[in-house]
């Protein structure tokens, strides 16, 4: 199966349609008015779909195990056709658009078991995805040009040559990936006097600042110290997110002094200086923390 520990939980939806469509219009009566030998059949089909919606992962390979915490069967019946609507929602860390589709699946193959012995002819002949909402693909922010970024690594050691920067490497290319442009990039010391000069400094030219390493607990570890001071509005959302998200993988997360807010326009980040602590933490809050930039331009969260 893909790797899916690197995303994010968002509210996931999917709404799939299959047809049935039978040959007789004494059929459709019998179904109606619940005259099929076999039983109910627009109720034991949506059973079998809400029992085969909960097991999609045990018949198609790649299909991960999913908590369904939400699933709806509608009919539509048009002269001699059947639409089932099936919708599923969960909160999980990828889509439902396989388990609708199976759901609406099945729920078309039971009714065609059931209504077989009555009508020789019927016909499945249509399974197909109508939506799906959930996932970064529903969080893209678009702007009229792109997001410039400077990245500063913070570590006396690799500003000294004894080490080499893997963390800001992977922010920069984080940021590549959500569209960001990167104009500067800098191995710094673990200076209170640098890592502010470098924030006001390049606050005037940049949208998005990102240090990387100085949150931690030793004693050169300075970075918050350094930007505290100099932060106009703290963001403890997007702190508590990255936090939440690393410690969800490790346990020391709860130990990382990350911290966000802004200067003027401009969002600045200190996030780890580890590798694993910088790339997850930019997969806990990007693409979406980029929204911040419609809001500071004073647009509402249902923008775009």
């Amino acid at each position: 199966m893909v790797d899916i520990t690197h995303k994010i939980s968002t509210l996931r939806t999917a709404t799939a349609k299959a047809t049935v469509i039978v040959s007789l219009q004494a059929t459709i009566d019998a179904v109606v008015n619940n005259l099929v030998p076999k039983g109910n059949v627009l109720e034991m089909a949506k059973t079998a779909g809400l029992f085969a919606v909960k097991n999609t992962h045990l018949s198609i390979p790649d299909c991960h195990p999913i908590p369904i915490e939400f699933t709806s069967v509608e009919y539509e019946i048009n002269e001699l056709s059947i639409d089932i609507i099936f919708k599923v929602k969960t909160v999980y860390k990828t889509g439902v658009e396989v388990e609708a589709m199976h759901g609406a699946s099945i729920v078309a193959l039971t009714m065609y078991d059931m209504l077989k012995p009555i009508d020789k002819n019927i016909e499945i002949s249509t399974i197909k995805l109508i939506s799906k909402e959930g996932g970064k693909s529903s969080f893209k922010n678009r702007f009229p040009s792109a997001i410039k970024a400077a990245v500063f690594v913070c570590s006396d050691s690799i500003f000294a040559g004894d080490k080499q920067d893997r963390s800001g490497k992977i922010i920069v290319e984080k940021l590549e990936i959500s569209g960001v442009e990167t104009t500067h990039y800098e191995i710094i010391p673990d200076e209170i006097d640098v890592i502010q000069e470098r924030t006001k400094a390049f606050a005037k030219e940049n949208q998005l600042i990102i240090f990387t390493g100085g949150t931690g607990l030793s004693p050169r570890d300075v970075t918050p110290q350094a930007l505290e001071p100099l932060l106009e509005t703290r963001i403890p959302g997007i702190e508590e997110a990255v936090r939440n998200y690393g410690q969800q993988r490790m346990p020391y997360s709860m130990l990382s002094r990350t911290v966000a807010g802004t200067l003027g326009n401009t969002l600045v980040l200190a996030l780890p200086g580890s590798t694993n602590g910088a790339k997850e933490s930019m997969d806990a809050i990007f693409p979406h923390v980029l929204h911040v930039f419609h809001i500071l331009k004073g647009k509402n969260h249902d923008t775009k």
